[in-house]
């Protein structure tokens, strides 16, 4: 496989695992958990996915980053030599990795604190906040996959 070839396949899957698990927590997951479980419970379950999650997340940004610059500078000879839709892409994908590190180390920290004091409300808004971020990047997540699978196409 070329250097090309793999940095590509680890990019996508990158992208794969980030947006998909975003689309199905926020499209499947939260929706059924917030009708089924209640305040604490429902804390404790998202406490355990994102636990699990979001160590997926950074590795799949690191990936994202360093396939995405390896591509732009290695193989396609800088960002004045690729189509604009690499441009759109890296802008959308550093505005989701803005988000989700404000996510991880701002809600998500002070959700955690709240389930520790067993704070239900404080933990629930902070959920709030999470659900939030987590919609406006799925939407955004998935505007850069329409970007980078139809960027070439003519409009």
């Amino acid at each position: 496989m070329t250097g090309y070839a793999l940095a590509n396949v680890l990019h996508v899957l990158a992208v794969v695992i980030w947006v998909g698990g975003m689309f199905f927590a926020y499209m499947f997951l939260r929706p059924v958990a917030g009708q089924q479980l209640e305040g604490p419970a429902r804390l404790k379950l998202w406490e355990g996915v994102f636990a699990r999650f979001f160590p997926w997340v950074w590795a799949s940004v690191l990936v994202i980053l360093v396939t995405g610059f390896y591509l732009i500078f290695g193989v396609f000879g800088g960002m004045g030599d690729v189509h604009p839709s690499v441009h759109t892409m890296l802008l959308l994908g550093l505005i989701m990795m803005a988000i989700f590190a404000h996510v991880f180390f701002a809600p998500y920290r002070r959700m955690r604190k709240a389930i520790a004091a067993n704070d239900t409300e404080e933990g629930l808004r902070r959920l709030g906040q999470i659900r939030i971020l987590v919609g406006i990047n799925t939407v955004i997540g998935l505007v850069t996959i329409v970007v980078a699978s139809g960027g070439r196409l003519p409009l």
